[in-house]
């Protein structure tokens, strides 16, 4: 499995679509968000989407 986690800052509808889908038309599967508060705000300062992905083999080469 390969894990991709993308910083997200601002933190608005248009910058967590655009996050959701770049990394899911490389392949990428959504796993999640983690959101990044601070006290002085009610809005997250920032978020953290992760994802993941299959990796691929090529069967034809050995195991590292």
């Amino acid at each position: 499995m390969v894990y991709k986690v993308a910083e997200v800052t601002p933190v608005t509808d248009e910058e967590l679509e655009k996050a959701l889908n770049r990394w899911t038309a490389q392949g990428y599967h959504f796993i999640g968000i983690q959101f990044a508060m601070r006290e002085s705000s009610p809005r997250p300062s920032l978020a953290f989407v992760i994802f993941v992905k299959s990796e691929v083999k090529d069967p034809l080469q050995g195991e590292e």
